[in-house]
């Protein structure tokens, strides 16, 4: 099956995530976008919208759980205790699928690129509300399904993020 055959669809207004192939859905899992809605323009903390691809897979066979900060495992294993160790960090657990827009001036390129903005479907605390808005432009997941959905896709798959 070559990458042209899946590809990704996800919905800020529902929250959804669904992997397709052709008009067939293979899987759907509820995700969380950006607290602040949707928008390309860096800092804005928002989840940008248009064609992008999976640029890069990140943290095959870690554990679940596993911390990356720069987008390298820290080492530890994402707890309650560590939450209250470090309120302040921005939890990005598992697994990583970073994202690259492929529309120069709305999601690539200058103040709107998604990759220079580190944009990620990723996994999340499994105590992190999923279903509403509460990432800072990411598309947050539970551990188990970002686990399920990376195993399952490949680099240069096609993503498509609307309202």
């Amino acid at each position: 099956m070559s990458v042209t055959d899946k590809r990704i669809d996800v919905d800020i207004s529902l929250q959804t995530l669904t992997l397709m192939q052709g008009e067939a859905v293979l899987q759907e899992y509820v995700v969380s976008t950006a607290t602040n809605g949707a928008g390309e323009l860096y800092g804005s903390e928002c989840t940008p919208r248009g064609q992008h691809i999976i640029r890069a897979k990140i943290g095959v066979n870690e554990p679940l759980n596993t911390v990356f900060t720069g987008r390298r495992p820290t080492g530890e294993i994402y707890s309650s205790e560590l939450r209250n160790t470090y309120p302040e960090r921005d939890w990005i657990l598992t697994r990583i699928l970073w994202l690259s827009g492929c529309e120069p001036g709305h999601n690539r390129l200058g103040k709107v690129d998604t990759m220079r903005r580190y944009i990620y479907i990723h996994g999340c605390p499994d105590d992190d509300p999923i279903g509403v808005p509460g990432s800072h432009g990411c598309i947050k997941m539970r551990n188990s399904d970002i686990v399920m959905l990376f195993d399952e896709v490949e680099t240069g798959l096609p993503v498509y993020i609307h309202e």
